[in-house]
């Protein structure tokens, strides 16, 4: 069947697997959503103990799929994996130096003799929680405020933006406020979910204190997201977008992606129903006293993330635009890999739903029981 998939056919389809990767980064974010709450939610030792713990289990998860999400465009899309990974490789380099001084936080936070400290792992799962996903929302918003680069006839790219006489390569992307707001959005949804994931995860019985802490935190995090979130979709709705007719001619066009949300009904749907779960988590939990809320706000921030993937790059639109030259832009048409190398890829790729099955079925082993203060208490590795 794969083999009657004509070039467009697989073109969109290896959009929607990558954008449903980086939608299930975005739930994964719960890791380091956590790691910005460690301050405000953990009074003790033993309770830093329990949130760290809690939130270790899981901290490879958001790394493992982030580096699956650059894999899967380098190998569907190289074309937009060369411009922008290499054109604003100091945004790329600072997020991966994030996660890097995040797994080494989990490694020697705890171990005798450390010279830094552990204030100053904790420092480190801050920053990686912090900088590294508003980053991460920045380089998401150039899809749809695009990025100062430009394509010469042998696809070499030449990135421009100086500021004092310095060229920033990419980090002006958070000098936009639409990116900014994003990626802000993105940090303090990452805090609900981190909230909720602790309050599912540990066995809070004997600690209400800290239950009660994490539960101010998801309504907290939510009225500041809120405002954040709100510009966003409104921005969205309003902006100018970059079409592509039937020639590859790249052309400025008002209100296009929300002609492309009316054009594309089931993503208007997704977005909706993906808000209203995120909002029916923070209410369960924050007023109906639940520890649920973590499935419904996570399932709602992955439909959304999967929205916002998507939007930019279908219905005739160019998903990278060049702010310095529209024609250099990027699609998914002119970005992506031969039929060959797609079609390979998509018989690759049937083994993914066993591969998630799997993650699946992992994550409720770990789950499976509540973590309880006596078991970190004769874990002297946290």
């Amino acid at each position: 069947m794969i083999s009657n998939f004509d070039y467009a056919t697989l073109q969109q389809l290896w959009w929607i697997i990558c954008s449903i990767i980086g939608a299930l980064f975005l739930f994964l974010t719960l890791v380091q959503g956590g790691q910005t709450l460690l301050w405000q939610v953990a009074k003790t030792d033993l309770e830093k103990s329990l949130v760290i713990t809690s939130l270790g289990r899981k901290w490879k998860m958001p790394f493992t799929t982030l580096v699956l999400f650059g894999g899967a465009l380098f190998a569907a899309f190289p074309k937009f994996y060369a411009t922008s990974f290499g054109g604003a490789y100091w945004v790329w380099m600072l997020i991966l130096f994030s996660f890097i001084i995040q797994a080494v936080s989990y490694e020697y936070r705890k171990k005798p003799g450390n010279l830094l400290g552990p204030k100053v792992y904790e420092l480190f799962l801050f920053i990686n929680g912090s900088v590294g996903v508003l980053l991460i929302g920045a380089a998401v918003g150039t899809f749809y405020t695009g990025s100062n680069f430009t394509l010469d006839l042998f696809n070499r790219v030449t990135w421009d933006y100086t500021l004092m006489g310095i060229n920033l390569r990419g980090l002006e992307a958070a000098f936009s406020l639409f990116n900014l707001s994003l990626g802000i959005f993105l940090v303090f949804n990452a805090r609900i979910l981190g909230a909720l994931y602790l309050l599912n995860s540990i066995d809070l019985s004997s600690i209400p204190d800290l239950e009660s802490r994490l539960r101010k935190n998801v309504l907290t995090s939510f009225l500041i997201a809120l405002p954040f979130l709100l510009y966003v979709l409104i921005s969205i709705l309003l902006m100018k977008g970059f079409s592509v007719d039937n020639t590859g001619i790249i052309s400025l066009v008002s209100f296009k992606y929300l002609s492309n949300l009316l054009s594309m009904p089931h993503l208007l749907v997704l977005l909706v129903l993906g808000i209203l779960l995120v909002v029916y988590g923070v209410i369960s939990t924050s007023y109906k006293q639940s520890n649920k809320g973590i499935w419904f706000s996570g399932l709602g921030t992955f439909f959304v993330g999967l929205v916002v993937l998507c939007l930019p790059a279908f219905n005739n639109t160019a998903f990278y635009p060049s702010k310095l030259d529209l024609q250099s832009s990027l699609t998914i048409y002119n970005a992506s890999s031969s039929m060959y190398t797609l079609t390979t890829m998509t018989y690759v790729a049937i083994g993914i739903p066993f591969v998630l099955a799997y993650v699946v079925y992992v994550w409720k082993l770990m789950d499976s029981k509540k973590l309880t203060k006596e078991e970190v208490i004769n874990d002297e590795s946290y």
